[in-house]
């Protein structure tokens, strides 16, 4: 357990890795959901789409270690399984069936969800003084909005 989680009172933990879990959660079901839209879009803005897409995926996985790893530093169980996610996620799975207009907007919305859950993380983390994870969360903030940014660009 790293210096600073040593230090804090264990609902202080609690709290952080509660918010950890919910950003790891909704990171995972956005990760899976942008894969299925990567494979499943069509239109005359296939290409770049596609790629968008992957390139959501391919960063959501990646933050997916580092949230993962972060509950590992306070000693508490990282959760792997989508049943559990689902359950506890305020963003929902989709079958990938939709017009590409539709996946942009759900994608978006989810990046603007996912950047919120991040925002509430950070205040967290910095009310227990762990910089850490506030940096963690406060990046994936910047992640999350430049990635809604994109999505809304097509909108336009």
């Amino acid at each position: 357990m790293g210096l600073v989680a040593a230090k804090m009172e264990p609902n202080a933990k609690e709290e952080i890795v509660e918010g950890l879990t919910q950003a790891l959660a909704e990171t995972a079901i956005v990760t899976l959901k942008a894969q299925n839209f990567h494979w499943n879009v069509t239109g005359m803005a296939f290409g770049p789409l596609h790629e968008l897409f992957q390139k959501i995926y391919e960063d959501h996985f990646e933050g997916q270690d580092f949230l993962a790893e972060r509950i590992k530093a306070f000693d508490a169980h990282a959760e792997g399984r989508y049943s559990v996610f689902l359950e506890r996620s305020a963003i929902e799975e989709h079958d990938g069936k939709a017009d590409a207009k539709t996946m942009i907007e759900i994608l978006m919305k989810d990046q603007e969800t996912l950047s919120s859950t991040c925002s509430a993380l950070a205040e967290i983390a910095e009310q227990h003084g762990d910089w850490a994870t506030n940096d963690m969360a406060t990046n994936r903030i910047e992640t999350h909005d430049k990635f809604a940014w994109m999505l809304r660009a097509h909108l336009k």
